[in-house]
């Protein structure tokens, strides 16, 4: 047996380190790959401490970790664009190949989806995590990287990729005004993607002035608006200089829904991206008296992980001196394989992280 140490969430409040049988070629487009980083989502930090999200309840141990990348160490026979020795990022949901969602190019609302460090709702054990020394995917759903962008950019893509599909949705374009609500690494990175589409104008807006500041080093906006201590929506207004006419909401929390919608313009598109623990107030009279247009955004689809990668690769294309958006600045904290626990415990106390990579094991 091939060891591969893994971190192995066993229920709420504990992790612990395991070594797990490695995985094997059984498919000829079978792809092993070492994972050499990892970032902590807010996901994992809400099964860690309540062990469920929604309907996603962990009922016995799994593998953590989503967001990663690494080097392809293995391929099966029929594998036709990667080659032993390539950098790629893993896009981690894979679903059925039969599903209506698949075959109609929606696959990230298939019913049947495998999503690594989710847990299953059904009867079957649950799709391994990322954080362990071997994992495997189908080529398909991996992304080489290109020689300029570095393995711990890969393990953003994950959550670029959330980003990108948020904007596609909302067909964020050229001279919009946007507005994105919540400063934490899918909000920062949904507003890079809303810049890189060319957007003229992108506010952010958040409750704490640290990440907003990091907004603003990074270069992915224009202005940023403190709710709670620069005002009310017309506050929000006249600072920005008109209303947005796209609204990518990142929080899921009840005031920023709402603040959403009164600063929307008449016309204009509201992109629902954060989850909320509970049902949200929704102010329904301003919304339909606007005539706004309303969307659900989960995860991401065909195409959005390869954009992503695209994102990067023309961002640092000339270098990092010259890169407009400074998207490493988001990697606060780096911990070794065999600090995991300590990452997570770090990440769940709230102090500040913004993204925190952890190294494979070696």
């Amino acid at each position: 047996m091939v060891a591969n140490p893994s971190l192995v969430l066993k229920k709420i409040d504990e992790i612990v380190f395991e070594n797990q049988e490695a995985p094997t070629i059984t498919e000829p487009t079978d792809v092993i790959v070492q994972v050499k980083k990892t970032g902590i989502c807010g996901s994992d930090i809400h099964f860690y401490q309540h062990g469920k999200i929604g309907n996603y309840i962990l009922t016995k141990p799994m593998v953590l970790g989503h967001e990663s990348a690494g080097v392809v160490t293995e391929v099966g026979p029929g594998v036709k664009y990667l080659r032993v020795g390539d950098n790629v990022a893993i896009e981690p949901g894979v679903p059925s190949r039969f599903s209506d969602a698949y075959k109609s190019g929606r696959y990230n609302l298939c019913p049947h989806m495998r999503f690594a460090a989710t847990p299953s709702t059904k009867d079957e054990p649950n799709p391994p995590g990322t954080l362990c020394k071997y994992f495997k995917s189908p080529e398909d759903f991996l992304v080489k990287l290109p020689d300029h962008v570095s393995l711990e950019l890969g393990a953003m893509v994950e959550p670029l990729s959330v980003g990108v599909h948020a904007c596609k949705i909302g067909k964020v374009k050229f001279g919009d005004t946007v507005a994105v609500f919540g400063a934490g690494p899918v909000g920062l990175l949904t507003a890079a993607t809303a810049k890189t589409f060319g957007a003229a104008k992108v506010i952010i807006i958040d409750v704490f002035d640290n990440k907003l500041q990091m907004a603003k080093d990074i270069g992915v906006v224009t202005h940023t608006f403190n709710s709670k201590t620069d005002g009310d929506y017309n506050d929000l207004i006249k600072h920005f200089g008109g209303q947005p006419n796209v609204v990518l909401e990142c929080t899921g929390a009840d005031p920023c829904v709402g603040m959403g919608v009164n600063i929307c313009a008449p016309g204009g598109t509201f992109i629902q991206v954060g989850n909320a623990a509970a049902p949200v107030k929704f102010p329904i009279t301003q919304f339909a008296m606007k005539e706004l247009t309303l969307y659900g955004s989960f995860r991401y689809g065909f195409g959005d992980y390869q954009d992503a990668v695209n994102i990067f690769d023309a961002n640092y294309k000339n270098g990092k001196d010259k890169a407009p958006i400074d998207f490493e600045r988001l990697i606060t904290h780096r911990f070794k394989f065999d600090d995991a626990i300590k990452a997570y415990d770090l990440v769940r106390s709230g102090c500040g992280a913004v993204k925190c990579l952890i190294d494979g094991p070696e």
